[in-house]
């Protein structure tokens, strides 16, 4: 089952190393993508949005710092939210499990067995 699971990481966030944790503990290692340093391509956002059932709105982080001057009428539509999260990848909400045609945002971090138990 590990070889199915991508782990959207960022290392300096709690949350993702404590999903990262779950997922070692359950004895699984998953891809982990570091998506500050690789970023996601327009399409690899758009796909990832598919397998949430979110628009990209709904996946950037409006309290972050780096959000500041971005409004949500700048991602009003579906092709400019993902502009500005290939843009600033830092936005995007974190951690994200991936496997198969099914993600989760991991907040909290349990989420991740959403995908586990199904």
């Amino acid at each position: 089952m590990s070889n199915d699971l991508t782990l959207l990481h960022n290392p300096r966030c709690s949350k993702s190393r404590q999903a990262l944790a779950l997922l070692q503990d359950a004895g699984l290692r998953p891809e982990v993508v570091r998506y500050l340093e690789e970023p996601l391509t327009i399409e690899a956002l758009d796909a990832l949005c598919t397998k949430l059932d979110l628009e990209p709105s709904a996946l950037i982080r409006w309290r972050d710092a780096a959000a500041e001057g971005i409004s949500p009428s700048d991602v009003s539509g579906r092709a400019a939210g993902l502009a500005v999260m290939a843009r600033y990848p830092k936005l995007m909400e974190r951690p994200v499990l991936i496997r198969g045609d099914r993600a989760v945002i991991a907040r909290p971090p349990e989420r991740v067995h959403e995908l586990l138990d199904s």
